[in-house]
């Protein structure tokens, strides 16, 4: 039985517009019933989409040969960890590590219980603390998860970023890019920004950041100058609610879309030979620009929109030249040794 994952935009507000449809149209219960309840939670429909691809991943395994939900044990998880390390190429660790959450979380919302543990993987009871207090609960088994290499994304130089502002000539464009650079906004959040979350006269912004929550920004008198010439010379006239719309073709008018972002980033890329340039990596050169300035943490977690301040700590990694700045500053101020010459 084949099953593919497809969108319908017209569905209930209450239901996933992700929908998991065997090859007879009808759809898999089970799997649309976990993102209901996710949509129940507003989760965004970006969120939706992945939760659906990661069950649908699951699904295929589980119809060849079939294995009933009901019946999954960690020794299943394990075998599922198995197909996955052996396909070529394999995927990568953070991406198995949530498809194996995932199926986890499935089975507690069919079931209200964890996926009962192996001879390998047991599920002792235990309390909260090691001192013995709290409720006694089964614990749950971290065996089947692999090791994530810890990541360390690069800022871009100073030099990079002057280069690839450069390349662009609409102000639109600018505005994009100057949104991410200077106030470490998320591609997804500068495509859902409205022409009503703008506060031009008081130089703020409101941002709907993950799982629609709110922050309200500032703006940087730069990027102020930019979007008010592009509101006022590029935009075209449009129904659309949406900041940031297409400029030409069939589209023109509409919001800009993920990949047109993407098709921007990609031309520009090429055209400036700065290959790192991406979303993210305007968004960690935000985080490292404010830790080199002095910006505490909780500040800068607010300016993120990072709902854990450990998020907030990946973003404060020094790249290997401001090791060799400080270092050198060091070196200039330790005790001089005297080096007596043969």
């Amino acid at each position: 039985m084949k099953i593919s994952v497809v969108f319908v935009p017209s569905i209930a507000n209450s239901a996933s517009p992700y929908r998991l449809l065997d090859e007879a149209g009808q759809e898999v219960a089970w799997a649309n019933g976990f993102l209901d309840a996710k949509r129940l939670l507003q989760r965004s429909p970006r969120s939706l989409r992945a939760y659906a691809f990661d069950l649908l991943h699951f699904a295929r395994w589980a119809l060849h040969p079939p294995r009933p939900l009901p019946d999954l044990t960690e020794a299943a998880i394990e075998e599922y960890l198995r197909h996955q390390l052996d396909q070529q190429p394999p995927p990568a660790a953070p991406t198995i590590n949530r498809r194996l959450g995932r199926v986890r979380a499935l089975y507690r919302f069919l079931f209200g219980r964890d996926i009962p543990g192996s001879d390998r993987f047991p599920h002792p009871y235990t309390t909260r603390s090691p001192l013995g207090y709290g409720r006694p609960r089964h614990a749950v088994s971290y065996g089947l998860r692999l090791p994530e290499p810890r990541r360390i994304l690069m800022p871009l130089s100073t030099d990079e970023v002057a280069r690839f502002w450069s390349s662009f000539r609409h102000y639109r464009d600018l505005a994009l890019v100057g949104l991410m650079l200077l106030d470490g906004l998320r591609s997804c959040e500068v495509l859902a920004l409205q022409a009503t979350d703008l506060r031009l006269a008081e130089a703020q912004m409101l941002v709907h950041g993950k799982g629609n929550k709110p922050r309200l920004l500032p703006l940087p008198q730069e990027i102020l100058d930019v979007l008010q010439r592009y509101l006022a010379i590029e935009r075209p006239l449009t129904n659309s609610g949406s900041l940031f719309v297409s400029f030409k073709g069939p589209s023109r008018g509409l919001p800009l879309t993920s990949a047109g972002l993407r098709s921007l980033f990609r031309h520009h890329r090429v055209t400036t030979h700065i290959p790192q340039a991406n979303p993210h990596r305007f968004r960690h050169t935000f985080g490292a620009d404010m830790v080199r300035a002095g910006v505490s943490l909780p500040a800068l977690q607010h300016l993120m929109g990072h709902a854990q301040i450990r998020t907030t700590l990946l973003y404060v990694q020094l790249a290997p030249q401001d090791i060799w700045r400080e270092y050198r500053a060091a070196v200039e101020k330790r005790t001089r040794l005297q080096v007596s010459r043969p």
